[in-house]
């Protein structure tokens, strides 16, 4: 392969060499000049869109985008001259004077890009105040709040929205003052395609759109002396939530996040990583019928923003979706049956609550499928009656606010242990939260079900640290299994195009978010210069995961005692009538309210 060809040029009196292609801004980076930017992010494409990156090429007449533009031969770029900075001031000065002035009660304050951008180019006072845009905040859906005052016009949400997740639910409406971005014919979110995964959250450089917040229910409940609060907590959380407190990405925090619960005040502190077991369990059995009978492949069905995707996309590949619930619904189930039965309490009084990466968790406890009909408990009383198996979703970022506004030092606490008789849990539950988990989580117990024998194998790397978009067969017993790993739905529509088409799989995991569940919608924000997609921050995540899973002496969903003794005493077993009453669920097409 021939080398790349090489530009000279110069950057602030300083001679760099670099690739042809190189914007001016890798370009300074390689000096050790950091470009201020807004619109840029280095997953999405390039929009030079927010002018802040503005420097001055000798010759050229006007400012250039450093994020857009590339080098050539002889260029020559000043960054940082006084006339650059005071133009990039009065850039943000613009934006900020169109800006809500809330800083210290909006939901971004510390976090935001546009607050660190005015602190860093030394904005001191509002040069330019006048009329500002008025938009009403727009609350429609059940998991992302669009608040159009706080959008800057940086276009992130609309290119990951359409280059990552594939949706292209977000576009720029309007012209000059009035440019808002919105769903197509500015309908509302929950009138839209939009599938709830919460990753325009995650790119947004301000608080143009948030999570639903789910605090105060969960306040109002723990503060009842008649609610019975039961928490559990999904397997990325532990890998991710230190990153609130300061520790490292990657640290592991399980024993200080269960503490932290429990000084809360929650009454019972489970492991999502149970109902990841379960759901392994069920999904084995499953795809051991299917392999005899079909449909396949069977794909996975624990993401509900690839859910909602596929309801709204390829719903007539719906019949190849594992009836499975979700980790979080299965034990949300399990908690108002099987635990409430087990510890005599009356099971409209438990309050359940999950905490998850993913906003679109709070979209699927809201789904008629995912409600539970409660026993009648004396004649008339409670006939009937159905509920949300889970009451509330947090997501990693509420908790983490909770945790604050308690005071508790988290960095500090004494290790915890999750309860009986749902939070014993095996590492294939850990794995859940990194892309391809669920796939090898699932080929862990598919091999003892298939073969009839334990299984000799227990690490499937080849599924791991997916970038993207793997395939591959994996050889168990008589059958050479072609699996497939998706993360990120663009990729996901590659595979399920192919399906389609008529190309053969058996088993196919789709997550919704880059990543997996580590880089899910309501995970941490990162620190200062550190992207929310960062390929690096979300191998540090998962690689937590493995490293629990990896110490653990349970590593097989086969082998929890604690999903023997559900099995025995409650559901009579795997893939029985209660359990699929219970445990299993259905999906169906969906058209948004607003297309037609």
């Amino acid at each position: 392969m021939a080398k790349p060809k090489k530009i000279s040029l110069t950057i602030d009196d300083t001679l760099v060499e670099v690739d042809a292609g190189t914007t001016i801004m890798h370009a300074a980076e390689q000096l050790g000049i950091r470009i201020p930017r807004l619109c840029y992010h280095p997953d999405l494409s390039l929009a030079g869109s927010c002018r802040v990156c503005i420097v001055d090429v000798k010759g050229m007449g006007y400012y250039m985008a450093a994020c857009s533009s590339e080098v050539w031969e002889g260029m020559v770029v000043e960054t940082n001259s006084p006339e650059i900075r005071q133009a990039r001031r009065d850039i943000v000065e613009l934006l900020l004077d169109n800006h809500p002035m809330d800083c210290q009660t909006c939901e971004r304050d510390g976090h935001c890009e546009l607050q660190n951008l005015a602190y860093s180019l030394g904005v001191r006072a509002r040069h330019f105040e006048g009329r500002r845009k008025r938009f009403p905040i727009e609350l429609s859906s059940d998991s992302v709040v669009r608040d159009s005052e706080k959008c800057v016009l940086c276009g992130r949400c609309v290119r990951v929205c359409a280059e990552i997740q594939g949706v292209h639910n977000l576009s720029q409406h309007g012209r000059g003052f009035n440019t808002v971005v919105a769903p197509a014919h500015m309908k509302n979110m929950d009138d839209s395609v939009c599938i709830q995964c919460g990753q325009c959250i995650n790119v947004c450089p301000t608080a143009a759109f948030t999570e639903k917040r789910s605090a105060g229910p969960v306040w109002d409940a723990l503060a009842n002396p008649e609610m019975h609060v039961v928490v559990q907590t999904a397997p990325s959380i532990r890998a991710a939530i230190g990153e609130g407190f300061g520790l490292p990405p990657g640290t592991p925090a399980t024993a200080q996040m269960i503490t932290a619960l429990r000084r809360l005040g929650f009454d019972r502190v489970f492991d999502t990583d149970f109902g990841a077991d379960l759901t392994i369990i069920e999904e084995a059995h499953e795809f051991l019928t299917r392999l005899k009978g079909g449909p396949l492949p069977m794909i996975t069905s624990c993401s509900p923003g690839w859910i909602s995707f596929l309801e709204k996309f390829y719903p007539e590949l719906i019949p190849h979706a594992s009836t499975c619930r979700s980790p979080m619904s299965m034990l949300s189930v399990l908690a108002k049956t099987y635990y409430a039965e087990k510890a005599g309490l009356d099971p409209r009084k438990i309050f359940m609550v999950a905490v998850m990466p993913c906003v679109a968790k709070k979209f699927e406890a809201r789904r008629p499928e995912h409600f539970l009909e409660l026993p009648t408990l004396s004649k008339g009383e409670g006939l009937g009656v159905r509920v949300p198996a889970t009451d509330a979703v947090l997501t990693t970022r509420e908790l983490i606010w909770m945790i604050k506004c308690y005071g508790i030092d988290f960095v500090n606490l004494p290790p915890g242990e999750f309860d009986s008789p749902l939070g014993t849990a095996s590492g294939a539950g850990d794995i859940f939260g990194a892309t391809g988990g669920v796939m090898e989580a699932t080929l862990r117990a598919a091999s003892e079900l298939i073969t009839g024998k334990p299984a000799d194998r227990l690490d499937y790397t080849e599924v791991r640290n997916v970038e993207g978009l793997r395939e591959t067969y994996v050889a168990i017993g008589q059958h050479n299994i072609h699996v497939a790993v998706a993360n990120g739905l663009t990729n996901a529509k590659i595979i399920l195009d192919r399906v389609k088409a008529g190309e053969q799989f058996h088993v196919i995991e789709v997550m919704a978010c880059p990543g997996g569940c580590v880089g899910g919608g309501g995970q941490p924000y990162p620190p200062q210069g550190v992207k929310v997609l960062d390929p690096d921050l979300l191998r540090r995540r998962a690689s937590a995961l493995y490293s629990i899973d990896s110490e653990k002496k349970l590593r097989k969903s086969y082998d929890n005692p604690a999903i023997d003794e559900v099995y025995e005493s409650f559901l009579g077993g795997p893939g029985t009538d209660k359990a699929h009453k219970l445990l299993h669920t259905h999906y169906h097409a969906r058209e948004p309210r607003g297309i037609k």
